[in-house]
């Protein structure tokens, strides 16, 4: 995939990321404010100590700003305020919060650094780590792991000369310098193995945006199951080909080169997208694969796959689709006349039988190819429709595969024909739409 292709959708999807955190500290912020007016309610300020008013203080204050961070870039993210480099400065502040939280419990309480992991402030690191995997840019999730190790680093091993540590009595053994580089190294290689899964996320997102890119560019050219198995690495195979039972269906529209002689050509391209819009609503409802677009004419296969599905074979597939084309056609034309246009006509050929299907060309030009005798039968139906009263037409061969009795779902005899290309006769049956 081009990487002009493919940058606009990892930024999108960095933004999408940023998003999502803005609304988790939103999230975090009111529960742990909610948690924080439980907890002082039952408090008498007037028995606490000068410092704990300013903890509590100033804990209201950074959970407000904290707040703001995140609706601010929510906003704009939201607003389309916000470019992916941007990260860096929410990842910023999102450690700079912390960091100067535990600072500020430090200072304010007298405590040694050596107490500064277990103070409240410091419990939010797992949070603060989990918001880079979910941008999936390892290199944010590093520079998150490293601006954390080394400021709770500093607070830890800052020299000063407060509180002995050792009269903190029965706590000494976990403030101490082992203890403390013990709980910084988990710190960090937790933060490290983030770093990998930031990694793989990544990995695995832009392998998936190529496929997906892949898909788009080969559906262009190519039908979509087709493109789908190109996609996933089936190209040799699909360039062997392989012989197969399919049902070919054509459809043509009545009198079209004469109708566009005399019209804009905006008002034709606007008529032929109509009518391939309605081609590829009824190909979708039935499984069908447009094969190609030919002016006014399509031609649309129906393997026999979805068997295995549940789905009916190909040629009963067909012969639904068919009439499922005719009826949309039938309602089109009649908006069309009410807006005081002509009346649209189609011609309907179908046939079932075995083809060669298979990609030919190469990686810079693909097309996927049917030939056999099938689809010239189809298509000789298709032009033999215009001699009689029927607008479907499909070979005895076709009804009696897809398992329909021609007097129970309304399909007439008609009289059997040579086709052109043929020495046989072929024995058909037409049915109005």
């Amino acid at each position: 995939m081009q990487q002009t292709t493919i940058a606009p959708l990892l930024n999108n999807a960095s933004i999408a990321a940023e998003r999502l955190v803005s609304v988790l500290r939103i999230a975090v912020t009111l529960g742990l404010f909610t948690v924080f007016v439980v907890t002082v309610a039952g408090l008498d300020f007037s028995t606490l100590a000068p410092f704990l008013h300013r903890q509590l203080l100033f804990a209201v204050l950074t959970m407000f700003a904290y707040l703001m961070l995140g609706v601010v870039t929510f906003a704009a993210t939201t607003l389309g305020w916000f470019r992916p480099w941007m990260s860096w400065f929410s990842v910023t502040a999102d450690c700079g919060f912390l960091l100067f939280n535990v600072w500020f419990s430090l200072e304010n309480s007298s405590y040694p650094g050596g107490v500064a992991l277990l103070l409240p402030p410091a419990w939010l690191v797992p949070l603060v780590l989990a918001y880079g995997v979910m941008r999936m840019d390892p290199r944010l999730q590093l520079y998150t792991t490293v601006l954390l190790s080394a400021g709770l680093g500093g607070l830890i091993f800052w020299p000063d000369d407060r509180l002995d540590v050792g009269q903190l009595g029965i706590l000494h053994s976990v403030l101490d310098t082992p203890a403390n580089v013990m709980k910084l190294t988990m710190i960090l290689l937790a933060g490290l193995v983030m770093v990998l899964a930031a990694a793989r996320m990544r990995r695995l997102f832009y392998r998936e945006l190529e496929a997906a890119d892949a898909r788009a560019n080969l559906t262009r050219y190519l039908p979509a199951q087709v493109a789908d198995q190109l996609a996933d690495g089936g190209l040799l195979a699909l360039q062997q080909g392989q012989r197969q039972p399919m049902a070919v269906m054509f459809v043509d529209i009545r009198g079209f080169t004469q109708w566009s002689e005399t019209r804009d050509p905006q008002e034709v391209g606007d008529f032929i997208t109509a009518f391939r819009n309605e081609v590829e609503d009824s190909a979708a409802r039935h499984d069908g694969m447009i094969d190609k677009y030919m002016g006014d004419a399509a031609m649309l296969l129906f393997d026999d796959a979805p068997v295995a599905m549940g789905q009916p074979n190909g040629a009963a597939r067909a012969l639904a689709c068919a009439a499922t084309l005719s009826e949309a056609i039938h309602r089109w034309s009649d908006r069309r006349v009410a807006a005081g246009e002509p009346v649209v006509e189609i011609g309907i050929g179908v046939h079932a039988g075995e083809v060669f299907s298979g990609v030919v060309g190469n990686a810079a030009r693909l097309e996927y190819s049917v030939f056999g005798d099938a689809v010239n039968t189809a298509s000789r139906l298709e032009q033999h429709s215009k001699t009689v009263p029927q607008i479907i037409i499909a070979s005895a061969a076709t009804l009696t595969v897809a398992g329909i009795e021609p007097s129970r779902q309304r399909w007439v005899a008609l009289p059997p024909v040579t086709l052109r290309g043929r020495s046989k006769v072929i024995e058909i049956y037409g049915r109005e739409g």
